[in-house]
């Protein structure tokens, strides 16, 4: 998964012209800034197919207010742990 991602950031970012100012950037706090704003456009705005065409901070942020509880110490699942090698 992270090649596809390094391959998808490289063809929608690094290579692209329009990213890309007229003779590349000049310096590496451009190129900073232009992965900020890939990160922050890839994150919150982009469309994404699979999860119903709404950009993925806001499906995350959907899926967690949906939740009917979140795990606390008072709810959390109490499960035994084996004491030893073997044991069941």
């Amino acid at each position: 998964m992270a090649e596809a991602l390094n391959s998808l950031f490289k063809a929608e970012c690094i290579r692209n012209p329009v990213m890309r100012p007229k003779g590349g950037w000049k310096a590496v706090g451009d190129v900073e800034i232009a992965v900020a704003e890939y990160v922050d456009w890839f994150n919150h705005r982009r469309l994404h197919g699979e999860i119903g065409l709404v950009p993925p901070a806001e499906y995350e942020t959907t899926h967690w207010a949906r939740q009917p509880t979140r795990i606390t110490p008072e709810n959390y699942p109490q499960t035994p742990v084996p004491t030893g090698a073997g044991s069941k």
